[in-house]
């Protein structure tokens, strides 16, 4: 297959091998501690010809823990943990970004120590339960982070970040989307403060968006700094209102820091026209991961060579597809992805999935 595709891209001074990136994806299988294992090292190492790796959420701190059994980078064995995964992306030529997530209020107490409960913009429990370990528990009510408290976990993220650098990582990607904590302060139902984070206005709606990309840039260097943005979506009970002018004001706040790169997923097809404006307003690096009908693989690439993205991301075909960038040179063929396998558990459905020719 002739594509741009296979061809080389330069990533804020990172030569990627092609334009192709795996997705972030929870998996929800580190060890105690929220320790990456050494089979976590395998699953990323075996994923190495991707042109750019994003990791699956990482909490930046005990707080922003989501899920059960997901890794952090806010301890030092967890530090030594990631770098051995680094250490094997890196030796099978692979880039790997850190996905940083603070789960805000998707989380449960039952998840965390000390008698902490999950923090968010506002007190407002989301609709829906969550599998916090014994089974699906409803969601609790969060409580409301103090100014003070915002501008702590601003700090989380800058620190994790400088862990991300110690860890070997080559940048961190803040997950703005899917209903996380930076995603609850651009909703309109999550977030019902009256203060300098909320409101009615736009500007407050993003400002802990941006003061979060701010510090970390300003922790690791923003050519380091990339994040992810979900317009529209309304995963993890999000209501969204002026979708287009959040967005736009957002993107044209972050486009001249000179970050790594701006991750756009499209969650529903319900806001697609506002991904060529973002892309227009955004002169750096653009990854997509599109929304499509059915899977997304090389059907999607002309995307690429219309210009829509300079890399796109792949999600659960990736999972099932070690060898991902060479079965869509050949346009497949490609394992199915088995959904019972995708969180928690060993190797099976995770470092088990067989690659081409062997």
């Amino acid at each position: 297959m002739t594509t741009t595709a296979f061809t080389p891209h330069d990533l804020s001074g990172t030569t990627l091998a092609n334009r192709i990136a795996l997705a972030p994806m929870t998996r929800s299988r580190a060890g105690a501690g929220g320790v990456p294992t050494e089979l976590v090292a395998e699953y990323y190492a075996q994923r190495a010809s991707a042109g750019l790796i994003v990791t699956e959420g990482v909490q930046p701190s005990v707080v922003g823990q989501g899920y059960p059994f997901t890794p952090g980078l806010h301890s030092q064995e967890q530090v030594a943990g990631w770098r051995k995964v680094t250490d094997a992306v890196h030796a099978e030529g692979g880039v790997i970004f850190a996905q940083l997530m603070h789960g805000g209020r998707i989380g449960h107490p039952s998840l965390l120590p000390d008698g902490l409960t999950p923090v968010a913009p506002s007190p407002v429990t989301p609709a829906g339960k969550l599998f916090a370990g014994e089974g699906l528990v409803e969601f609790g009510e969060p409580r409301e982070l103090t100014g003070d408290e915002i501008r702590e976990t601003v700090q989380d993220f800058a620190r994790a970040a400088r862990n991300a650098i110690d860890a070997g990582f080559d940048g961190v990607e803040l997950h703005g989307a899917n209903g996380y904590l930076i995603h609850q302060f651009l909703s309109a139902n999550a977030n019902l403060r009256t203060d300098e984070w909320g409101g009615d206005t736009v500007e407050n709606r993003i400002r802990f968006a941006v003061e979060t990309v701010r510090a970390v840039a300003a922790e690791i260097g923003p050519e380091r700094t990339a994040i992810r943005l979900s317009p529209g979506n309304p995963y993890n009970d999000i209501t969204e209102t002026d979708v287009e002018a959040t967005y736009e004001a957002l993107v044209d706040v972050l486009a001249p820091l000179g970050l790594a790169y701006l991750h756009v997923l499209e969650a529903t097809d319900t806001y697609r026209a506002l991904t060529p404006v973002l892309r227009a307003k955004f002169d750096g690096t653009f990854i997509l991961n599109p929304h499509t009908e059915g899977p997304t693989d090389h059907r999607a690439l002309p995307l690429l060579d219309e210009g829509a993205a300079d890399l796109l991301a792949f999600g659960a075909l990736f999972l099932a597809n070690p060898d991902l960038p060479a079965r869509l040179a050949t346009e497949g063929p490609y394992n199915a992805p088995d959904p019972a396998t995708f969180f928690g558990g060993d190797a099976k459905g995770f470092t088990d999935y067989p690659v081409l020719n062997k």
